[in-house]
C-alpha cells in the first residue's frame, strides 16, 4: 500500500531517540506513570498502562524497572504530570507539532519557546496545525515468520488505512477511531507489536534543499532533546538525500 514517506519520517524520528536511548527510556517510563496516575496499576483495567508497558518491553526495559515505575506512581507523593502541546513553524514554514508532558508548566513553555526563537522558528496557537495533521495509530510490528500477504489483509480486515513492509518490520497505519480494534485485532492473531503509539501523521509534506533541511532538523533535534517534551511531529520530506546526510 501507498505512504512510503510517512514510514521514512517515522523511522528516521525513531533513530535518533534510539541514539539517546536512555532519554527514550525516561520518555516511555514517564508515559507509564502518566497512564498509572490517571488509571489504575493494574494493565487488565487500564488499556493505556497495558500499551505503555508493552512499550517498554519492546525498548528492552528490564521488568523489574517497569514494575518499580508503576508502583512509584500510584504512591500518594508521585509527581503530577500535564500533557500540553505545541504548534509552531520551522524555518522555510515548515510544520512542527510539539507533546509535552511536565510537572512545571511555566519551565516548558519558556523551554520550547526559547528553542523557536534560537531556530528562526515561530510558536503559533494551539489547533493552528490542524489542517496540517492527521492523528493516527501506527503499530510496528516484526516481520519474523509473517506471511506479507496473509497479514496485510488481516489488518485491512481490522481498518487498517495502510500496511507498509521493509526487511524487518510491517508499518500499519490505523484511523483514530480504529486504534482499540487494531489492538484487538492483533491481541486475537496474538501477534505482539513493538511499538504501537497514536501519532499526528501530515498529510502532505514540503520538500526542501538539504541546506534548508538541516536548519529545520536542527530545530527538531534541540526540541526532542528537551526533558519535557515527549514526541514531536513534522512535515519535512527527508529525501534521499537528506537521510545520508544524517548517516
Amino acid at each position: 500500500m501507498a505512504g512510503h514517506s510517512k514510514w521514512a519520517n517515522i523511522k528516521h524520528r525513531k533513530g535518533a531517540q534510539d541514539k539517546r536511548r536512555g532519554k527514550l527510556f525516561t520518555r516511555i517510563l514517564k508515559e507509564m506513570m502518566i497512564a498509572t496516575r490517571t488509571g489504575t496499576p493494574d494493565p487488565d483495567t487500564n488499556p493505556r498502562l497495558r500499551l505503555a508497558i508493552q512499550n517498554a518491553k519492546g525498548a528492552n526495559i528490564p521488568k523489574d524497572t517497569i514494575q518499580r515505575n508503576i508502583d512509584k506512581a500510584s504512591g500518594k507523593d508521585s509527581a503530577t504530570y500535564l500533557e500540553l502541546t505545541y504548534e509552531g513553524y520551522a524555518p522555510s514554514g515548515i510544520a512542527v507539532f510539539v507533546e509535552c508532558a511536565t510537572d512545571n508548566l511555566n519551565r516548558t513553555v519558556q523551554d520550547v519557546r526559547m528553542v523557536f526563537n534560537k531556530y528562526s522558528g515561530n510558536l503559533g496557537t494551539n489547533g493552528s496545525l490542524s489542517f496540517i495533521f492527521d492523528r493516527m495509530g501506527v503499530f510496528t510490528i516484526p516481520r519474523g515468520e509473517l506471511n506479507e500477504d496473509d497479514f496485510t489483509m488481516e489488518m485491512i480486515d481490522a481498518n487498517a488505512s495502510e500496511v507498509e513492509v521493509d526487511d524487518e518490520f510491517f508499518t500499519v497505519f490505523v484511523p483514530f477511531d480504529s486504534f482499540g480494534e487494531m489492538q484487538r485485532k492483533l491481541e486475537s492473531l496474538r501477534i505482539e507489536a513493538e511499538n504501537a503509539s497514536l501519532q499526528r501523521i501530515p498529510k502532505e509534506r514540503t520538500t526542501l534543499d538539504l541546506e534548508a533541511a538541516k536548519l529545520v532538523l536542527k530545530l527538531i533535534e534541540m526540541l526532542e532533546d528537551l526533558d519535557d517534551v515527549q514526541e514531536v511531529y513534522h512535515n519535512l520530506e527527508l529525501t534521499e538525500e537528506i537521510a545520508n546526510s544524517l548517516s
